[in-house]
């Protein structure tokens, strides 16, 4: 169980501060693939780096409940749009040096979804294109053997087409134990594929509610995003006679 407990974030700028995080609760059991949304700004990325310590925050992030601790850390992977690998080594070169330091690194998965996106294993990552490096940086983070695999809008640069394939094969090679938490603009298209949405709206849990409840109820998912964000349909039309009028 992963425990979020009371977290927040400041960021001390030489304009001021900037609060990212409010007082955000959550936990995320094993086994779950679960949705982050929220707008741009809404602390989606912040939360992610925290729960890996690559910010200092207020508040208790919990695995098993216990900090997150050197013996603990190999247990979350994280795939970034910012990049986490070495652009001038080859995927093989990854290979190895994840198998050194990951014991439960998973050959024939990194194999198979190296096959699958049809990456080349011997060249240099930087002559990859940005959509074929998102796709190695999602690979990496799938095949470290973490129970926890955070993705922070992993697949940017992808086309619809291979964002969809590649859903449908997460879904076929997530063992029973491996958690997913996706952050991610692309609502409409991860419906089918998570089965919990967590909401942020200015640092703060707007909404946190499973798809099955959303079935039930028959709604959407982005039905949900919008009325919890308080989403006005005629926001453009207004706009736009504004524009209009200014003429």
């Amino acid at each position: 169980m992963l425990e979020i407990r009371n977290v927040s974030k400041i960021y001390h700028e030489k304009t001021g501060s900037v609060q990212a995080l409010h007082d955000v609760n959550l936990e995320i059991g094993q086994g779950e693939i679960v949705g982050l949304f929220g707008e741009n700004g809404a602390g989606k990325t912040t939360l992610l780096k925290c729960i890996l310590g690559f910010l200092p925050c207020k508040g208790e992030i919990l695995l098993d409940g216990g900090p997150i601790d050197r013996g603990k850390i190999a247990r979350l992977s994280f795939a970034t749009c910012e990049h986490s690998f070495f652009p001038n080594l080859t995927p093989l070169s990854h290979r190895d040096f994840y198998r050194m330091h990951f014991g439960t690194f998973r050959d024939k998965r990194f194999e198979a979804l190296m096959d699958f996106f049809e990456l080349p294993m011997r060249t240099a990552l930087r002559s990859y294109s940005a959509g074929q490096q998102n796709q190695f940086e999602v690979i990496l983070a799938l095949c470290q053997g973490a129970d926890y695999v955070l993705m922070d809008e992993p697949f940017a640069g992808n086309d619809v087409f291979n964002r969809e394939d590649f859903y449908k094969v997460l879904l076929g090679i997530l063992e029973p134990e491996e958690t997913v938490f996706l952050s991610t603009h692309l609502i409409e298209e991860v419906e089918r594929f998570i089965g919990r949405a967590v909401l942020l709206r200015k640092g703060r849990v707007a909404g946190d509610i499973t798809t099955l409840e959303l079935e039930e109820q028959g709604r959407t998912l982005i039905d949900y995003v919008k009325e919890t964000y308080g989403y006005r349909s005629d926001r453009v039309n207004r706009a736009l006679e504004e524009l209009t009028g200014e003429r």
